[in-house]
């Protein structure tokens, strides 16, 4: 006879799932030997739960289908939290699974008795306690349906000893939703858009990644209307590729002349974004289209809301529109574009070959050429983030993820891990921080444990850069951001990891190419200058003086990479009508 926990991993074997990242353990421990039984199922071992719900998101990402990660009663489910909120806010269909102490001991102080039933409700859309066999079927499917269907994460709390009940009847096939259906928006709202789109002599595009789908349509609103297209950091993988419209990136790590374009345009039409800085939005003359109806307007006054998918949008609307022939303020914004990548990159190429330490800004514009063109690219929060912002060219097939919405850091090796148990095949790439590596440096032997040939290069700065950065901004000195320097080539060698530590630009292309020619995992260990920060495009007066009071000359903005060569070439071929 099948236990309960038998049951459950033939439920998600059902729902797609071939692995389960965890910590082994008590109360979870009948779900695992459930896994060994099974004998298709993997349960991938890692060093913190938190980790294993950081892989858990990546991999759901990039693959798009539910993926599960488990936690043992009391601090083994609570390490999961951190985890379980990065994949919630990024739209990552996971589920979790948090074992619980003996159901004969809930409310009594038991050992290391938590409650995960309220633990987890602010960072899932589904979160259930399992009484018994007869409901629990029912339980998962729900919870399954929540994570794939509203897109986050789903919570299924397990007592031990429920889990090792034993079950009469199998579970039963079920019809688990794996397509999802377009939302077309209503008549109305494409014609209210229409004519806004029409009536506006110039107009602006600010593309989230809800385009993913829909690059091309976007490009074509573009051609027809004479718009610049900006983006967000979520935005850029899906729309800078292909388009000779591209002014840059608005927010915290952006560049170009994407806040010009919002700000001095007629009308802003924000596609498919969530962009939660609303200072950098204008406030005004701002039409949003997403397929999410609880986005519509939280971040910025609407003159107009459209409910409906970006592509479904765009090819509804397109008839309806005519075709501007005006393109002065499309060229004013590419020259202003250009002009400004220009200005930055002159910054950071003269003799940065030769300067040391590292410019972080020289080993991201190097790796950007050798990476493959599929690869798949973590990044830690921080500096790292702005390092792929500026100098990962997309191409389409390129991957760059992080946590890019909860802000976490150590996020870039766990979720490496993730990506690369998903794409075993594909180059996956961990742009870590020596903070975030620091903060999860265990996760290098889950790396060597499972043998996965993730690459992981540490922008090793003994400092913590943006945390730096935001005490310049508001006019503190930096305080406690430096640290001693640590050798991660030196431990990750110690792990059974080859290493190689670079402190001298010259070694920078040599020790990428030797790190993607090895078979297996590898860490490069890149000493880079704590003073290479960036600031935002647009910056306010107290920044100004905050930078002022307390930068002195620390440099303070960041490179763009190949974006200026493709900036130069949109100026010269603007597209015309």
């Amino acid at each position: 006879m099948a236990t309960l926990a038998d049951q459950l991993v033939r439920m998600l074997k059902q729902a797609g799932v071939r692995r389960i990242y965890g910590v082994v353990g008590d109360s979870l421990n009948p779900v695992v030997d459930a896994i060994r039984r099974d004998g298709d199922m993997e349960w991938i071992y890692v060093r913190n739960e938190e980790a294993g719900a950081f892989a858990a998101a990546a991999e759901a990402q990039l693959t798009g289908n539910l993926a599960v990660c488990a936690g043992s009663c009391g601090p083994g489910n609570t390490h999961l939290i951190n985890g379980l909120f990065d994949a919630h806010r990024s739209g990552a269909p996971v589920l979790a699974i948090a074992s619980q102490i003996p159901s004969v001991q809930i409310g009594t102080g038991y050992f290391q008795e938590t409650h995960p039933e309220r633990l987890f409700t602010e960072c899932s859309n589904y979160c259930e306690v399992v009484n018994g066999a007869a409901q629990m079927p029912r339980v998962v499917r729900t919870a399954v349906q929540h994570a794939v269907g509203g897109g986050g994460v789903a919570v299924v709390v397990l007592p031990g000893d429920v889990a090792q009940q034993d079950v009469a009847e199998p579970a039963g096939e079920h019809d688990l939703l794996t397509r999802f259906g377009t939302v077309r928006p209503p008549a109305e709202q494409v014609d209210q858009l229409a004519r806004a789109l029409n009536e506006a002599k110039t107009v602006t595009l600010f593309c989230g990644a809800g385009v993913r789908d829909a690059h091309d349509e976007v490009i074509e609103l573009a051609h027809r209307v004479l718009s610049p297209i900006g983006h967000s950091l979520r935005g850029k993988e899906w729309i800078q590729y292909d388009n000779p419209f591209d002014v840059g990136m608005s927010g915290l790590l952006g560049y170009g002349a994407c806040y010009e374009a919002m700000h001095e345009a007629d009308l802003l039409l924000l596609l498919g974004t969530d962009f939660p800085y609303n200072p950098f939005l204008p406030g005004r003359n701002t039409i949003q289209v997403d397929a999410d109806a609880t986005r519509l307007g939280r971040r910025t006054p609407l003159d107009l809301a459209v409910h409906g998918d970006i592509g479904e949008t765009i090819r509804a609307v397109l008839p309806k529109l005519r075709q501007k022939t005006n393109a002065k303020f499309l060229k004013t914004m590419l020259q202003r574009h250009t002009k400004s990548l220009d200005k930055v990159v002159d910054a950071y190429t003269r003799k940065i070959e030769k300067h040391t330490p590292i410019h972080p800004e020289y080993i991201a514009g190097i790796l950007d050429e050798v990476a493959d063109d599929d690869a798949v690219f973590t990044v830690d929060t921080g500096m790292c983030n702005v390092w792929a912002a500026r100098y990962l060219t997309p191409n389409g097939r390129r991957r760059v993820m992080g946590s890019f919405v909860h802000g976490s850091m150590a996020n870039a090796l766990p979720h490496a891990i993730g990506a690369q148990l998903a794409e075993p095949h594909r180059q996956v790439v961990s742009m870590s921080g020596d903070g975030g590596l620091g903060m999860l440096m265990g996760e290098l032997l889950t790396v060597k444990l499972h043998d996965l040939p993730v690459k992981t290069l540490v922008f090793n700065n003994a400092s913590l850069g943006m945390v730096k950065l935001e005490m310049l901004v508001d006019g503190m000195p930096d305080y406690e951001t430096d640290h001693a320097p640590v050798n991660f080539a030196a431990i990750a060698a110690a792990a059974g990891i080859p290493s190689v530590r670079v402190e001298k630009p010259k070694q920078v292309r040599a020790a990428l190419t030797k790190a993607f020619e090895t078979d297996g995992p590898f860490l490069v260990d890149f000493v880079t200058d704590p003073n290479a920060l960036s600031i935002p495009p647009h910056i306010t007066a107290d920044q100004l003086k905050g930078f002022a009071l307390a930068a002195g000359k620390t440099v303070l903005t960041g490179g763009v990479g190949r974006m200026a060569e493709m900036a130069r070439s949109n100026l010269r071929n603007i597209p015309r009508p």
